[in-house]
């Protein structure tokens, strides 16, 4: 019986348990589901409230934390190199998933053509490399605050937590223990927050199964399975096999504590979201240091998108194959490098992603038929949500081997 109590405590079984009553709430009501968004909503805004602070102080404290040793710059190029190679092997598996299964062969877009909105070349803009470098870089950190630009926060962050380590003296060190008591009361915040997440997460379930039902899933139904394939494989194999050869903790170890901030994930879309949760598991059940949690993992919640790279991947040989459009070496190099780097600076919060627009130009795909797949984009962006956070933890798995602490023992 108190086992039972126990496993009904956990807060990954509370959030199961909503996404359940939720889905089934939303199916049952349809659209009158939507008086229960407001839930979600509270609960959202409430994460957004803490999140950008959190990375800011996470990631000042955790580049000043690494210190001025040889370690703090080989884990910061390995994360880049990490999830760089990473997300470039996802796509690249999902090409090849996507031209064994076929999945948009036989699919019929004109009968579907009359219920489409138009979706422009505009939405898929992409910077170039030269503007995406500019635009890392902030003019006024407050206004990037106040906007929630990550990836602007991310570089002032990075760069005054360095600073702070080339502080001579001792003037520095009360700033650093400072930083990590505010990071400490942050997590405290969070963690009073994830108190209502089951009722934040039975709203976002109800309203988006009761807005878009299910019905829409039949359309697409063949590359939805070759997605969740993908997406196991990625993330119950590729990434676990990983931790095992380049660090010390072991597949199954990983498999079992990454549960807690998958579902978290899974069920707010939101790789912020499940930031707390993720950092709280790498570092109580994982093992790896607090200054590699608080680098690592804030930057993976901005730019590791493995799960979007094979989303792309498949989303464009689905289109391919419905257009009856044979791709060439060109185009699968154009699907790679859009969407490897086309993640970079892309926000990790829930919302349709207009990315997959600038993948399918970039390899001459029309993009008429996109909208068959934005109703569905929030169950999408659950499922590659939580290999994305997976792909974070596993990084910082093995980036802590690296760390001050790791050297040291060895």
């Amino acid at each position: 019986m108190e086992k039972q109590r126990s496993i009904f405590k956990n807060i990954g079984v509370q959030v199961v348990i909503a996404m359940i009553i939720g889905a089934l709430v939303g199916a049952g009501m349809g659209k009158d589901a939507a008086i229960f968004e407001p839930l979600g909503t509270i609960f959202i805004n409430l994460v957004k409230m803490l999140v950008i602070p959190l990375v800011l102080v996470s990631i000042v404290s955790g580049a000043a934390s690494l210190g001025d040793s040889p370690s703090a710059g080989k884990i910061g190029i390995g994360t880049f190199a990490f999830f760089i190679v990473t997300s470039g092997i996802a796509v690249s598996m999902a090409l090849l998933m996507g031209n064994f299964f076929q999945p948009g062969a036989g699919v019929d877009f004109t009968a579907h053509a009359g219920h489409l909105s138009q979706v422009t070349a505009e939405q898929g803009k992409m910077p170039s490399m030269i503007e995406t470098i500019v635009g890392m870089i902030p003019t006024n950190v407050f206004e990037s605050l106040n906007g929630g630009n990550i990836l602007q926060i991310l570089v002032f962050s990075i760069f005054f937590g360095i600073a702070l380590t080339k502080v001579k003296g001792e003037g520095a060190k009360p700033i650093i223990s400072g930083l990590n008591t505010v990071v400490d009361a942050f997590v405290w915040m969070i963690n009073c927050v994830m108190i209502i997440a089951p009722i934040g997460v039975f709203g976002l379930m109800a309203n988006s199964v009761g807005t878009f039902g299910f019905q829409a899933l039949e359309v697409v139904l063949k590359l939805f399975i070759v997605f969740v394939v993908a997406i196991l494989i990625y993330g119950f194999i590729f990434f676990p096999l990983m931790v095992k050869l380049f660090s010390k903790v072991s597949a199954r170890q990983f498999i079992s504590a990454m549960k807690k901030p998958q579902v978290m994930a899974l069920s707010t879309s939101s790789s912020m979201a499940a930031l707390p949760v993720n950092m709280e598991t790498c570092e109580e059940e994982l093992g790896v240091s607090k200054a590699t949690a608080a680098f690592v993992l804030p930057l993976g919640a901005t730019i590791n998108m493995s799960g979007n790279a094979i989303y792309y991947g498949l989303v464009a040989t689905f289109f391919a194959q419905m257009y009856h459009i044979d791709l060439g070496m060109a185009a699968y190099v154009a699907i790679i490098f859009t969407s490897t780097l086309g993640a970079i600076g892309q926000a990790g919060v829930p919302g349709p992603s207009f990315l997959v627009v600038a993948v399918l130009l970039a390899a001459g795909i029309p993009i008429d038929g996109l909208p068959l797949l934005f109703a569905l984009d929030r169950v999408f962006d659950m499922i590659r949500t939580s290999l994305n956070i997976t792909g974070d933890a596993a990084c910082a798995v093995i980036m802590d081997r690296f760390s001050p602490k790791a050297t040291q023992s060895l």
